[in-house]
């Protein structure tokens, strides 16, 4: 494609705008931030625990701001989201399939925070991840029996918000247990980055000091809809059910007393690459439009929806004209049928790239902020009208990988996979739809 708007392609302007909404993301200055207006002078001991991909970074940042007030602490990330700290130990485990890594460090972090004194202060880095992160099954529920329990949810393509509500009820730190565990007699001060649509405080990372909405009863529900009742482990059904009996206590809830010395502050949300992707393609001379930041739905259904949208502005000019770049921040499922390998990112480009096949002037980008999509070390992939093309000349049928959630090899083989490694952040998925023609230089 010729040079286009300020000397950039559709794809080169497609990758500048992704990495400005990465750069926004940035955790260190959110955490030193939130910092600014706790009174730090008071507490006896600062215990620092976290769980979720961006929580190396966080407590990075924390130790450069607190350094020896530090007493002790512990974060888990995914493998290879690492940060250098040095008073607060960094485990990295299995995501989004919990492991035994991840097992160990969740009841080390309840053994720490349950030392926690009166005059102490619990400082929780919690960001998306930390729910697979840190398993902490509640008996007679094994770490294998939880590992089948997330896998068939996944497999069914439960949203997070389904899959968390099924897990805190399986757990002894989810739900608001761990500020639970903290908070009698010690005060609690959570940092959130948010990767769920809406921000709610209960559905993040399984939230972990916040109020739970949901009930035994619910997570049984999501069990029905996905008709996962008699495929899930023995001990995990009969758990959900005792619960639902009141045999087991809830999850503590909005108005217990519990709360009062836990503080929730969400740092970030993906309000912030959202804004510095609209930001950018103005720079760049697109006229960008934001169409959701609550984009959800089946991976591959919602792509055809957002190429019709990009039609419409070939067409039409609505919502707005060409040259153009349509934004939408969000997290969609995949329900898995085949044996390949991929992720919902890569899997909404991979069928973009069917709906889009022969058209000119349009290339779509979808991308997970973290930098990993799904079980892939891509953050997502580039389509547009000639990817259909690229493969067949590979003797790559399109419609027959995604068939088989194979996105990835597809992607791969053409050179299309977005790459970064992780980001050390984790703020939802963006999606670019950027409509042509470009002006000449």
């Amino acid at each position: 494609m010729d040079d286009g708007i300020h000397g950039v392609t559709l794809r080169e302007a497609g990758l500048q705008i992704f990495r400005a909404a990465l750069r926004a993301g940035d955790v260190g200055p959110l955490a030193r931030g939130a910092l600014q207006s706790v009174d730090l002078s008071r507490p006896r001991r600062i215990l620092v625990v976290g769980a979720g991909k961006a929580s190396g970074t966080m407590a990075h940042a924390l130790e450069e701001i607190l350094g020896d007030r530090i007493t002790a602490g512990l974060v888990v990330v995914k493998d290879g989201h690492t940060a250098p700290i040095k008073k607060i130990k960094l485990v990295e485990a299995g995501h989004p399939i919990p492991d035994e890594r991840g097992l160990r460090a969740a009841n080390e972090i309840l053994t720490l925070v349950r030392s926690a004194e009166a005059d102490d202060l619990v400082i929780v880095l919690i960001s998306g991840g930390g729910s697979a992160l840190t398993p902490c099954p509640a008996p007679p529920i094994t770490l294998e029996e939880k590992q089948v329990m997330t896998r068939l949810l996944l497999e069914a393509g439960a949203n997070i918000n389904q899959l968390n509500a099924v897990r805190k009820h399986c757990s002894l730190s989810k739900g608001g247990r761990l500020a639970q565990a903290a908070a009698a007699p010690a005060s609690v001060l959570s940092l959130i980055l948010s990767d769920v649509i809406g921000d709610p405080l209960d559905v993040i990372a399984s939230g972990p000091t916040a109020p739970d909405q949901t009930t035994f009863g619910d997570a049984l529900a999501i069990l029905d809809r996905f008709a996962l009742r008699a495929k899930v482990p023995r001990a995990v059904l009969e758990h959900l059910e005792r619960g639902a009996r009141g045999e087991i206590p809830e999850t503590p809830k909005a108005g217990d007393p519990l709360f009062r010395r836990v503080q929730n502050r969400i740092i970030g949300d993906n309000a912030l690459v959202v804004e510095a992707a609209l930001w950018t393609a103005e720079s760049l001379g697109f006229h960008a439009h934001l169409l959701t930041r609550s984009l959800e739905g089946e991976a591959r259904q919602v792509a055809k929806q957002l190429v019709n949208r990009a039609l419409e502005v070939q067409t039409s000019g609505k919502p707005v004209a060409p040259p153009a770049c349509l934004i939408a921040g969000g997290e969609t499922t995949v329900t898995v049928r085949g044996k390949g390998l991929g992720g919902r990112c890569q899997e909404f480009a991979l069928a973009a790239a069917l709906a889009l096949e022969g058209m000119e002037d349009v290339l779509v980008l979808a991308a997970g902020t973290d930098g990993s999509d799904g079980p892939t070390d891509a953050a997502g992939a580039l389509a547009d009208g000639e990817t259909v093309a690229q493969g067949r000349r590979q003797n790559l049928d399109a419609r027959a990988f995604l068939e088989s959630n194979d996105s990835y090899r597809f992607f791969s083989a053409l050179g299309n996979l977005i790459t970064t490694g992780p980001t050390n952040t984790n703020l939802l998925d963006l999606h670019l739809l950027l409509v042509g023609p470009l002006p000449s230089k």
